[in-house]
């Protein structure tokens, strides 16, 4: 069966982007990636949004945009599973064309955050946890990660200093990437000292809301060939997955199921194991999901994802180089822009054009990108010829 590749990407600068409406945050994306991949416009079959509707004023997202685009009549439709909707929409994208509907799809995944207040966003993010048993009685995104450092502490010794680690290593890169929130360096002793958000969690374990976009373009083998040549790189590992939406129906709090099952998926899909990957973006939304993601994805043993980053196993040089853009920790977190951000971070790597964040040798790169507390998980392997 044909392989899809990746043929432009498309990035905008993610932060509070009050100078331009989600739909202008999408053409920017997308005209960078056209520009990127040198493509005619005018072989963009189909379009797929991932976005959260329930953080923009305007509904009905995909046709504004689309039409915003001059896309119309064109079919386009949106894709939408909480943190991973820009994942979602690079897995249906990959459907359409690997079932022959489409030759050629643009992807954009794109969210405008900032225009909520703070508590507005906590409550939307609250009701992601089932709403008849967990949220009506005031659970929040970091109370639910912070349940699961404090297991993963009891458990296998995990401290607040691996915690803080993480933070420190993904401020490190993003400090060199010039689309990131936060361009600065932090240190483990100003992550420590920072503000208690919930109890192991504090203010530098935590990612921030933003505004902003991003897109692939995906193309089947014979027009990824045509039109890229030998800088199209291949989406060859696709998996997904889903745990239960509460976390009082799980077993265990240290991972995430949904995340090891997407993971056996693309591993095997693409025959490759865990020690072929040279570089990964995993979904850091909170510096314990990051450590529990080295675990789920078999880049260490259980339990171990503490000794992991504390041994710089995580930065370029280390064994498996993990979120060198900063990740969702410095980058920053538009929802619904983020698994086609970790993409096209993906695709620069292994072209060897990311700069003084390049991973000698990267040939083998994985995006993990998580939605919600865990209920979905998109796991994609990318190669390079």
């Amino acid at each position: 069966m044909s392989r899809v590749g990746i043929v432009g990407i498309g990035h905008t600068i993610f932060g509070r982007r009050s100078d331009a409406t989600v739909q202008e945050l999408a053409f920017e994306a997308y005209r960078a990636a056209l520009e990127d991949g040198d493509v005619d416009p005018a072989v963009i079959e189909a379009t797929v949004i991932g976005s959260v509707p329930e953080y923009h004023k305007q509904r009905s997202l995909a046709g504004v945009i689309q039409e915003y685009l001059n896309l119309n009549p064109k079919p386009t439709w949106l894709t939408e599973v909480a943190c991973a909707s820009g994942s979602a929409a690079i897995r249906t994208a990959w459907m359409s064309i690997k079932a022959g509907v489409h030759d050629v799809v643009a992807v954009i995944g794109c969210q405008k955050m900032t225009e909520l207040e703070t508590a507005e966003i906590l409550a939307l993010m609250g009701r992601v946890g089932d709403v008849q048993w967990e949220s009506g009685f005031g659970t929040t995104f970091p109370g639910y990660y912070a349940m699961f450092a404090r297991r993963h502490m009891h458990e296998f010794g995990t401290t607040a200093e691996h915690l803080a680690q993480v933070a420190v290593k993904n401020h490190h890169y993003g400090a060199r990437n010039s689309k990131a929130l936060f361009q600065k360096e932090i240190t483990t002793a100003k992550a420590l000292a920072s503000d208690p958000v919930a109890t192991p969690l504090t203010v530098y374990d935590c990612c921030a809301n933003a505004d902003g976009a991003a897109c692939v373009i995906l193309a089947n083998e014979r027009a990824a060939r045509k039109m890229g040549g030998d800088r199209a790189v291949w989406l060859d590992g696709n998996g997904c997955a889903t745990s239960s939406m509460s976390v009082l129906r799980r077993t265990d709090l240290t991972g995430i199921p949904s995340a090891q099952e997407a993971a056996r998926q693309a591993y095997e899909m693409a025959g490759i194991t865990a020690a072929d990957v040279k570089v990964a973006e995993v979904h850091d939304c909170f510096t314990i999901a990051e450590i529990m993601a080295y675990e789920d994805l078999g880049f260490c043993a259980k339990g171990e994802g503490g000794a992991f980053i504390a041994e710089k196993q995580s930065y370029i040089g280390g064994s498996t180089p993990v979120n060198v853009d900063g990740g969702l920790k410095a980058k920053g977190h538009p929802v619904g822009a983020t698994g086609v951000s970790m993409a096209c971070e993906m695709v620069r790597q292994l072209r060897n054009e990311a700069g003084e964040r390049q991973v000698p040798g990267a040939d083998v790169g994985l995006t993990h990108n998580v939605g919600g507390i865990g209920q979905y998980c998109f796991v994609n392997v990318f190669k390079k010829d």
